[in-house]
C-alpha cells in the first residue's frame, strides 16, 4: 500500500469563482459550486472529491469548528476601476457566481454614493423551477436597483432551446450602446467548451452588423476589446 500511494498523484488544487465581496462581507467567502455525482455506462457511481467533500463537511467536528484549506488566487476577473463603466456579465448555472460578488459591490457602491454604470446580467439554466439558482437574490438586486438589468434564458422549459448568446442578439442593439458608446466591459463565466464560443460568435455577429464591419473586422475588433481587458473570461472545460 505504502508503494501505491507513492505513484499516486496528489490530488490538485480545485479552483472555485468567489461569490461574494469584500465590501459587503469581507469576513467570509461565498463560493457556487455544483455537488458532482453521475452513473457510468458500467453503472458506477462516480462522485466529485471537493464538492462531495464539502457538502459532508460538518460546521463542528469533535468538539471543534471545522475548518478548509484554502487560498485566495489573484484573478484579473475584476470590475471596471471607474464604477460609472457599464458591465455586461454573461454566466449561465454556476458561472453566475463572480458575478453575485460583481452585483453586491456595484449596489454597495451605489449606497456609498457612486455613480454607477449600467449593471447587465445575462444569466442561463435548464429549468426555471429546478436549476434557477440565486433567484431571490437577483429579483432583491433588481428591485434595489443594484442590477440594472437581468436576462434570463430557460433552454428546457418550452420545446424550441434558448441560450444566452440567443438574449444577447435579441438585445443586440443596446448591447452595441453599451459595448461602443458606453465603453463597457463584458465578463463570460461558465462552460468553455460550447457556451463561450457562442457567445463569442454573438458578438461577432453583433459588432459587424452595428459597426459596419466585415467578418474579420468584427472578430478583429473583439479580440482588440480582448487585449484592452474589456472582454473578460473565466472558463473551464
Amino acid at each position: 500500500i505504502d508503494h501505491l500511494c507513492e505513484l499516486l498523484p496528489r490530488l490538485q488544487a480545485r479552483y472555485y469563482s468567489i461569490a461574494s465581496t469584500s465590501k459587503v462581507d469581507p469576513n467570509s467567502i461565498h463560493i457556487c459550486a455544483v455537488v458532482v455525482e453521475y452513473t457510468t455506462k458500467t453503472n458506477r457511481v462516480n462522485k466529485g472529491v471537493a464538492t462531495n467533500w464539502l457538502m459532508n463537511k460538518q460546521l463542528n467536528e469533535n468538539g471543534h469548528k471545522s475548518t478548509v484549506p484554502l487560498y485566495v488566487r489573484k484573478s484579473q476577473f475584476r470590475l471596471p476601476f471607474k464604477s460609472n463603466t457599464p458591465v455586461i456579465m454573461i454566466g449561465p448555472g454556476t458561472g453566475i457566481a463572480p458575478f453575485i460578488g460583481f452585483i453586491e459591490e456595484r449596489g454597495w457602491l451605489k449606497q456609498q454614493g457612486k455613480e454607477v454604470g449600467e449593471t447587465v446580467l445575462y444569466f442561463g439554466c435548464r429549468h426555471e423551477k429546478e436549476d434557477y439558482i440565486y433567484k431571490e437574490e437577483l429579483a432583491k438586486f433588481v428591485k434595489e436597483g443594484a442590477l440594472t438589468q437581468l436576462n434570463v434564458a430557460f433552454s428546457r422549459d418550452q420545446p424550441e432551446k434558448i441560450y444566452v448568446q440567443h438574449l444577447l442578439k435579441k438585445n443586440k442593439e443596446h448591447v452595441w450602446k453599451l459595448i461602443n458608446e458606453g465603453n463597457g466591459h463584458i465578463y463570460v463565466c461558465g462552460d468553455a467548451r460550447s457556451m463561450a464560443r457562442d457567445v463569442q460568435n454573438a458578438f461577432y455577429e453583433i459588432v459587424a452588423e452595428y459597426g459596419k464591419m466585415n467578418q474579420q473586422q468584427a472578430v478583429d475588433y473583439v479580440k482588440k476589446l480582448m487585449t484592452k481587458g474589456r472582454y473578460s473570461l473565466d472558463v473551464w472545460s
